[in-house]
């Protein structure tokens, strides 16, 4: 028996296979997200457009991101992923290649935020978070980190690769192909590779054989029982809503941040290559610690990673904000560096507080929930941003206001408590 269990450790287990996966489709997903910083700019330029008026574009999206998201994590677990994520990569090509023809303000609120925005919640994390759950349950943590490391790829390779591209042949061609890269690579690979759940390949979670299965510690909550509660008993609960808010109340701070930044650093004289080689920076940096973040908090926890992880988040736009008044491009390297390393415990916290809870009947759901949530906050940070530059003509309390409502997330994760229901290997004697 012993035998056959280290033939069994030895072998490569397929998860990685489906994280590598999650790593590209995340990659594509967030550089939609990310390279609007670079489109914004170049749209404004050309048409005049106000910037909470253009802005308001990518929160069409972040709003039909928040519809479809519960509804692809419930088909996901229901059809199988490929029926639901397949169609979904294909309405994000076209809704690129439409982007191509915007000559009005309404064309670029359907082309980029309808049809490209109802499009791109299947290759999100919305998906990969219910189907990597299946996959992983000691290992979540480090999964989920090294999976979502593809939203950190996404800045340093499509930022400066599409502001190249505009530079070079202008937007029209940049839009052309960023659609054709999005048929190109992931629309082949999901369909090939993607699978829903390790019991279709004759596997168990984390490739572990059944004696090395995961055991509830005596010390904790049985979390069966939570887990097997209706979704009405769950959503009476102050953790539920912990859950589904916690994530949207900083990423409504990120895109403050990531948005307007960009327009921000041009406004006080920083060159548009540079400023979008930074947020390059920024992602690099973010994702290495994405997975780090996910690797530790297996180890030391959820809560004080996260908290960490929001303490480097609020001294990088702490940094951001010194640039106007200090004018010193080692301002501008602590801010790539604190909110690239903040930024960066995000996604593996919030799809693995959410994994450690709720993995189950309805975690498709749930998951959706949370990441429709999170659409809200995105649309609702890009927009404030705008908002506050337009009444103000400064990016000051905006920044300020970002800072403020991370450290709210922080708290409410503490009073979540994931720690209670995390499952504990118990090693063989």
């Amino acid at each position: 028996m012993k035998q056959t269990t280290r033939l069994e450790r030895g072998r490569f287990y397929y998860g990685w296979v489906i994280v590598g996966l999650a790593v590209l489709s995340l990659a594509y997903w967030f550089g939609l997200r990310t390279t609007f910083s670079v489109f914004f700019v170049a749209l404004i330029d050309q048409f005049h457009w106000r910037r909470a008026e253009a802005a308001a574009a990518l929160s069409i999206a972040m709003v039909a991101y928040m519809v479809m998201a519960p509804i692809v994590g419930i088909l996901v677990d229901r059809v199988g992923p490929r029926r639901v994520m397949l169609p979904g990569i294909v309405l994000t090509g076209l809704g690129l290649l439409l982007c191509t023809q915007i000559e009005t303000l309404t064309h670029f609120y359907l082309f980029y935020g309808v049809v490209a925005g109802i499009g791109i919640p299947c290759l999100s994390i919305a998906p990969f978070t219910v189907i990597l759950a299946h996959w992983f349950e000691r290992k979540r943590g480090t999964a989920n980190g090294l999976a979502s490391v593809g939203m950190g790829l996404s800045p340093p390779l499509f930022v400066p690769l599409f502001q190249y591209l505009i530079s070079l042949w202008g937007w029209r061609s940049a839009f052309f192909i960023f659609s054709l890269l999005v048929f190109a690579i992931p629309l082949p690979l999901n369909a090939i590779f993607l699978k829903h759940r390790p019991e279709e390949m004759g596997l168990l979670p984390d490739g572990d054989s059944a004696d090395d299965l995961p055991k509830e510690s005596p010390s904790q909550p049985a979390t069966s029982s939570f887990k097997k509660q209706g979704l009405k008993d769950l959503m009476k609960t102050g953790r539920f809503w912990g859950v589904i808010l916690f994530p949207s109340l900083i990423v409504f701070g990120i895109y403050i941040v990531i948005v307007h930044h960009v327009r921000y650093l041009v406004d006080l004289g920083v060159g548009k290559m540079w400023a979008a080689s930074l947020f390059a920076a920024m992602g690099a940096v973010s994702a290495g610690f994405r997975f780090f973040w996910g690797w530790l908090s297996d180890r030391i926890g959820r809560e004080i990673t996260y908290t960490l992880g929001g303490i480097c988040f609020s001294l990088g736009i702490l940094a951001l904000l010194l640039f106007q008044y200090i004018s010193s491009p080692f301002l501008l390297y602590l801010f790539a560096l604190f909110f690239g390393a903040g930024w960066g415990s995000t996604a593996p916290m919030f799809m693995s507080i959410s994994g450690d809870l709720y993995k189950g009947k309805h975690f498709g759901l749930i998951y959706g929930m949370v990441e429709g949530n999170i659409g809200i906050g995105a649309a609702v940070g890009t927009w404030v941003g705008g908002y506050i530059f337009d009444q103000t003509q400064n990016y000051l309390w905006a920044f300020i206001l970002a800072i403020l409502i991370s450290f709210i997330s922080i708290v409410l994760v503490w009073f979540i408590a994931p720690r209670r229901f995390r499952p504990m290997k118990i090693s063989a004697q």
